[in-house]
């Protein structure tokens, strides 16, 4: 999987230019939104429209951010919410002042604020996961497809259901703790493919060898 040098927003699988994957930080225009390299979205209908659909709550006049980390792996329909979401829940949940004004209702509006959503490196999230505002997903996690993410996902585990919760720990603590020190998704990238299969298998007293080349 590379990214393709006469049109490089979509992604070449062995010799073909795929339209239904794209490199997002080739795409994404909204300064709300950060993704970082090699991370790709993978669409059925039409990859392109990630920041109008998936990352739809995310505009430009609101403060919250949405993070995404490199070498994430993004399924068909995974949705990315922001506070805009919200509705408060001490009464009634229908938002008056939004339609009609604070004028007319006697109140103003505002969305109960949930902060900043950050995805960190080498995540793969399932197909139509939700991801709740807020939320924090460490590295190297998996989201199980059309889970509902309301809390934050410590690094390396495994969440799935709706709401999601915690199915297992990838790895061992020790393991977790050298593939966060490692970080080898900051590697240069010719160093990261000329080991994939060491990075793939969790090779780690190779990867440990390779440390060094960072620099």
């Amino acid at each position: 999987m590379t990214k393709n040098s006469k049109s490089p927003v979509y992604v070449t699988i062995g010799d073909s230019v795929s339209k239904n994957h794209v490199f997002l930080n080739s795409i994404i225009t909204n300064p709300n939104i950060n993704v970082g390299d090699y991370t790709f979205y993978h669409d059925l209908v039409d990859p392109l429209n990630f920041e109008n659909y998936n990352a739809a709550y995310f505009p430009s006049a609101m403060s919250e951010q949405l993070t995404i980390g490199k070498y994430c792996s993004i399924a068909h329909g995974v949705l990315f919410m922001s506070s805009v979401v919200n509705h408060h829940m001490d009464g009634s949940t229908f938002p008056f002042a939004v339609l009609w004004g604070a004028e007319k209702t006697g109140y103003d509006y505002y969305f109960p604020q949930k902060g900043n959503t950050l995805i960190g490196n080498d995540v793969w999230i399932g197909c139509e996961a939700a991801i709740m505002p807020g939320v924090t997903i460490g590295d190297g996690a998996i989201i199980g497809a059309r889970s509902v993410v309301t809390k934050d996902v410590e690094p390396y585990t495994i969440v799935a259901g709706n709401p999601a919760k915690k199915i297992r720990h990838r790895f061992d603590t020790e393991t977790t703790q050298q593939l966060l020190t490692l970080k080898w998704w900051d590697w240069p990238n010719d160093i990261v493919i000329a080991n994939a299969s060491h990075i793939v298998k969790n090779n780690i007293e190779e990867l440990l060898k390779i440390t060094p080349l960072r620099n």
